[in-house]
C-alpha cells in the first residue's frame, strides 16, 4: 500500500431505515443490512469492501445506532469492534460525521477521512478508487471535497453541485453552490449546461480542516463533539456521550457545513462516473439488478433451491422480493413491485415505488409500529 493510500480513513454511515424499501427494510433490519447487490454481500459489506484498496480494516469506522451495532459487527468481522461508533440516538449526518472526524483526529490529527453512505451501489470499484485518490489530492490542500456524479438524466430526487473554476490541471474543480432538489425543468437545464453534478453525499477531507469549518459554522456541535472525543476510550466515555449527544443539533452535513464552506470557496469536487446508484426504492433496484428476458427482476432469488420461491407466467417488468419462504406466483401482470415478507405484503405499480414511504407514515399515524 502506497503512502498516499495509507492515509485514508474510511467512515461509513449506517443509519436510516430506508422506508421506501418497506416492508423489506424495517427499523430493526434496515436496508444496508440486506443483500441487495445481486450477490450475497449486504449493501454495508459491499461499501466496506470497495474501500479495501484505499484503507486497511483498522482504518475503517462505521457510525450506527444502538439497535444495529451488533449486526454491523457481525457483518464486518475483519474490522476492529471499537471502530463501530455507536450513536445513542439519530442526530442526522453532521453529528455522525463530526463524531468520526473527532475520534480519528485524536489518533492522527492530519488524517484524511472519506465519508460514505452504507446503502449505495457502485458498479466500477476501480474507477471509484481513482476518484477518491483525486479527491484526496484536493483534501491534502485543505479543501473539503465532495464527490459529484456526472448526471445521466434530469433527476428531481437529487441535490446538485454547481461547478466553478478548475483547481490545478487535474479533474478538481471548485463547488460554487449546493443546489436543492430541483423541478424537472430546472434539472433539465442543469444537465444540458454540463456545469452541474449530482450531489452523492460522499466526502473526503482532512479532519482538521473539517473540524475547523465545523467550529466556524456550528460552534455548539463542534464543542459537544470535542467533549465526547476527549473522553473517548476512557472510563467516562459512555457518561459523557449520554450527556452531550442529545444536546447536539439535528442537522445534515450539507446544511450545517458544506453550503457555507462552498460560499467562501472551501469546497472542491471531482466528477465521478463509476456506476453510482443510491437504491432509493424498488423501481431503482429493478433497474440495477439483472432482469430476465421479460424484464422481471427477482431480488435475492436462489435459483438452486429445491422448491421454487417465485413462479411467473406472462409477466413483464416485475420486481419481486420473496423473503417469506412462501411461493410468490404472478400471472398476466406487468410493471409491478411485489414484496412478500413474513408479516406484510406490498403490491404497487413500479412508477409509484417512491411513494411507499407514505404507507410507512400512515402506519405510524395508526400506531402500528410493529410493522415499521
Amino acid at each position: 500500500m502506497s503512502d498516499e493510500q495509507a492515509v485514508l480513513y474510511g467512515v461509513v454511515l449506517a443509519g436510516g431505515t430506508g422506508t421506501r424499501l418497506w416492508p423489506l427494510s424495517r427499523a430493526g433490519h434496515p436496508k444496508f443490512l440486506h443483500p441487495l447487490t445481486g450477490t450475497e454481500a449486504s449493501l454495508l459489506q459491499a461499501t466496506v469492501d470497495r474501500l479495501d484498496t484505499l484503507a486497511s480494516p483498522d482504518r475503517v469506522f462505521v457510525v450506527t445506532g444502538v439497535a444495529h451495532a451488533a449486526a454491523v459487527s457481525r457483518q464486518l468481522a475483519a474490522m476492529p469492534e471499537e471502530n463501530v461508533l455507536i450513536e445513542p440516538s439519530p442526530r442526522d449526518s453532521c453529528a455522525a460525521i463530526a463524531l468520526a472526524a473527532a475520534v480519528i483526529a485524536r489518533r492522527d490529527p492530519e488524517a484524511i477521512m472519506g465519508s460514505f453512505a452504507s446503502d449505495h451501489l457502485i458498479a466500477d470499484k476501480e474507477a471509484f478508487a481513482a476518484v477518491i485518490r483525486h479527491a484526496m489530492t484536493g483534501a491534502s490542500q485543505g479543501l473539503l471535497m465532495t464527490l459529484g456524479i456526472t448526471p445521466t438524466r434530469p433527476e428531481t430526487g437529487y441535490g446538485y453541485l454547481q461547478c466553478g473554476a478548475a483547481v490545478g490541471d487535474g479533474p478538481l474543480v471548485k463547488v460554487e453552490e449546493f443546489k436543492e432538489k430541483p423541478t424537472y425543468d430546472v434539472a433539465e437545464s442543469y444537465v444540458k449546461s454540463g456545469n452541474y453534478l449530482w450531489n452523492a453525499g460522499m466526502f473526503v477531507w482532512r479532519v482538521d480542516a473539517f473540524l475547523a469549518e465545523l467550529h466556524r459554522q456550528q460552534p455548539q456541535l463542534a464543542a459537544g463533539v470535542s467533549r465526547i472525543a476527549s473522553a473517548w476510550g476512557t472510563a467516562d466515555q459512555e457518561e459523557v456521550m449520554g450527556d452531550v449527544w442529545p444536546t447536539l443539533p439535528k442537522i445534515s452535513v450539507d446544511y450545517a457545513v458544506m453550503e457555507g464552506a462552498a460560499a467562501v470557496g472551501r469546497v472542491g469536487t471531482v466528477p465521478g462516473d463509476f456506476g453510482w446508484n443510491d437504491v432509493g426504492d424498488f423501481h431503482t433496484l429493478g433497474e440495477v439488478l439483472t432482469a430476465d428476458q421479460s424484464g422481471n427482476v427477482v431480488v435475492g432469488h436462489d435459483t438452486g433451491a429445491e422448491r421454487p420461491t417465485v413462479l411467473l407466467r406472462e409477466t413483464e417488468g416485475l420486481v419481486v422480493v420473496p423473503s417469506s419462504g412462501r411461493l410468490v406466483a404472478a400471472m398476466g401482470v406487468r410493471d409491478l413491485v411485489i414484496v412478500d415478507t413474513p408479516d406484510a405484503v406490498l403490491v404497487c405499480p413500479r412508477e409509484r415505488a417512491q411513494e411507499v414511504k407514505q404507507l410507512v407514515d400512515h402506519l405510524k399515524e395508526l400506531g402500528q409500529h410493529g410493522y415499521i
